[in-house]
This record gives structure tokens, C-alpha cells and sequence, in this order.
């Protein structure tokens, strides 16, 4: 680890030198690359800074405590010393999670998919309470929100929704989210007062351009239909809305939000990417998922991951183990601390995984 933190220090004192170089200013596109790079550098070459004056601390403390002619000075330095060891443990963990590479995609923006699961209409219902979570969610973040297919019921539920979400960073506190949530509550058409049991899958998908996915033109099939929706919304006369179809995988994208074909097809376009990107990263990385001792963050879409149980007003995430009970400011976007759990045991398990 301190060997390849050495190499760190020495390309960020490289980068100090070149970004500050006319003729690389010059350069906007390699500066700006360069400026990236420095500032992904700076909290651990910060950190490492902090170690290294620990060390040199306990260096300091360990020669007056073995010196040892005064012994109320030698009983703080020892004082002092055993603080100061616990603060580097602590410090050498942070420079560990510093120290796990950074997913390229982390702030990206997101796609979302929600679909209806076991459960009927209740599920379908379920799945909008999911949907306005997240948009609150991104509100409270002022990150925007682009619809870009919702198929609704006649009850107000949602067979499938597809919208964006766009915001710095938004793929990085997301990205947890893919998987099957559960609901537990009595559904307004329940006149015996049981407790019905639903479930909705998630897909998080991050937002790709075009030099992170080879889309050719001649793998796409392009259909357009008019567009329709529960109790006549968004129905209009004309073929605006439209369907992909990537012929080597078989994905298929629909579109119906925009009045406009053209723009249909551009948001289209852009979920295409993602799921495409999906697919191969998901298939290149299935060998070493088997590997792993957690699924956190994988996207495993068949694994249950979150139950809502309205009667105790709870929400569980079972891949951690955590339990809010505040489901009503949960459901109305307050998910930050599940979502920043999420996170660091991801982290946490990335280290147990990695060699560092």
C-alpha cells in the first residue's frame, strides 16, 4: 500500500508542475483532464500527508518515553502516543477506502426503470409511491427529473416508468437501488382489513455516451406508433412515439413522453445505451460476481432487497440489516442515511475483496 502511495505523491507533485505550465493551459481539453485528475488525488495524498506527521509524532513520543528521566512527562508522551496510535489505525482504514478506484460512471447521470411485480394493481400502485420517493429525492438534491416513458393504469398506478434523473453524482448515490422491493400494507380495495404482500423491481442504470457504448445504426430496428395511455393521457394522431430494437441482444426501448418523434427517439436513444452498456458490463463482470461475498451495488434485479411495512412503519434493507422506522419521511425522499449505509458497506466490502 505505501509503495503505491509513493508513486501517488510523485504524480501529484507531476500534476502541480503541468497544470501550471502556459502551454498546457493552452491545451483546455488535456488541462481540464489533468485538473480532474489532481483533485481525485488530493483527499489521499492529503490523508497520506496526515500519516506521515502521526509517524513522525510517535517517532518523537517513543524517544522521550525511552529516555524516561522525567515520569510525569513520560506518562503523557505514553498517553499522547497511545492516542495518536489509535488516530493512524483509524487513518490507514480511510486510506484504504481512499485507495479503491473510483467507479467511471459515479457521476453520471441515471436512468431508472420501476416495473410492476407480483401483487396486481396494488403492485402498480406501490410502484408510483416508488416513483414519487425517488423524484422527491431528487428534488430535495435540486437535481432534475426527465420522463421519458410512464405506462399507467386506470387507478393511478404504473405498470412501468422510465424516467432521468440528473444531477453530479446521481449514479453514485443510486446505484444501490436496483433489485426487487417489497411492500407490506392493507390496499384500499381490501375490505377485510389483511395485509397484502406486492413487489416492484428497480433498475439503475447510469447514463452512457457515445465513446462508453458501440451503438450502430444497422443493429437498430426503429418503429413508431402512436402514442396511448390510461384514461386517454398523452393519446395523440400521429405515430410520435417509438419503439428500439437492438437486434444482436433482442433489447427493446420504448418512447412516448415527447409529442415529437425526433425527440422521442433521442431519450429513447439514450436509455438504448445504457442498457446496452448494462448488458456487456454485466455479462463481462458475471465471473467475478460469483467471486464476490456480497451482491452490494451488483444489480442483481432478482434479489429482494427492501421491505416497506406500512403497519409498523418501518423500512428494512436486507442486504445490510438496517431498519428506519420513519417509512413516512422515507417514502416522502428522506433516504439519505440508507443510502449512505448502502455506500459504505459497499466500500467497506470492495477492501475485503481487494489486495490493498
Amino acid at each position: 500500500m505505501f509503495e503505491k502511495l509513493d508513486k501517488l505523491v510523485q504524480r501529484y507533485n507531476e500534476l502541480n508542475t503541468l497544470i501550471g505550465k502556459p502551454e498546457i493551459v493552452a491545451k483546455q481539453e488535456e488541462w481540464r483532464k489533468l485538473v480532474i485528475e489532481h483533485s481525485e488525488l488530493s483527499p489521499i495524498i492529503e490523508a497520506y500527508n496526515q500519516y506521515l506527521d502521526m509517524e513522525r509524532g510517535m517517532q518523537e513520543l517513543f524517544e522521550i518515553m525511552k529516555n524516561g528521566e522525567d515520569k510525569d512527562i513520560t506518562l503523557l508522551a505514553q498517553a499522547e502516543y497511545h492516542e495518536l496510535k489509535e488516530k493512524k489505525e483509524k487513518l490507514v482504514e480511510d486510506i484504504k477506502l481512499l485507495l479503491i478506484p473510483k467507479d467511471p460512471m459515479d457521476d453520471n447521470n441515471v436512468i431508472i426503470e420501476i416495473r410492476a411485480g407480483a401483487g396486481g394493481e396494488e403492485a402498480s400502485l406501490f410502484g408510483q409511491v416508488v416513483r414519487r420517493m425517488y423524484y422527491r429525492f431528487a428534488e430535495r438534491l435540486k437535481w432534475k427529473v426527465e420522463e421519458i416513458d410512464i405506462k399507467e393504469t386506470e387507478l393511478g398506478g404504473i405498470k412501468e416508468a422510465v424516467f432521468m434523473i440528473a444531477g453530479k453524482g446521481a449514479y453514485a448515490k443510486m446505484k444501490y437501488e436496483s433489485g426487487v422491493h417489497r411492500v407490506q400494507r392493507v390496499p384500499e380495495t381490501e375490505s377485510q382489513g389483511r395485509v397484502h404482500t406486492s413487489t416492484i423491481t428497480v433498475a439503475v442504470l447510469p447514463e452512457v455516451q457515445d465513446v462508453d457504448v458501440d451503438l450502430q445504426e444497422k443493429d437498430l430496428k426503429v418503429d413508431t406508433f402512436r402514442s396511448g395511455g390510461a384514461g386517454g393521457q398523452h393519446v395523440n394522431k400521429t405515430e410520435s412515439a417509438v419503439r428500439l430494437t437492438h437486434i444482436p441482444t433482442g433489447i427493446v426501448v420504448e418512447c412516448q413522453d415527447e409529442r415529437s418523434q425526433i425527440k422521442n427517439k433521442e431519450k429513447a436513444l439514450k436509455v438504448m445505451k445504457s442498457r446496452l452498456y448494462d448488458h456487456y458490463k454485466t455479462i463481462q463482470e458475471r465471473e467475478y460476481a460469483e467471486n464476490r461475498k456480497s451482491q452490494i451495488g451488483r444489480g442483481d434485479r432478482s434479489e429482494r432487497i427492501r421491505t416497506y411495512n406500512y403497519p409498523q412503519g418501518r423500512v428494512t434493507d436486507h442486504r445490510i440489516g438496517m431498519t428506519l422506522y420513519s417509512l413516512e419521511s422515507f417514502l416522502d425522499g428522506d433516504i439519505f442515511s440508507m443510502v449512505e449505509a448502502l455506500s459504505i458497506a459497499a466500500k467497506n466490502q470492495e477492501l475485503l475483496d481487494s489486495d490493498i
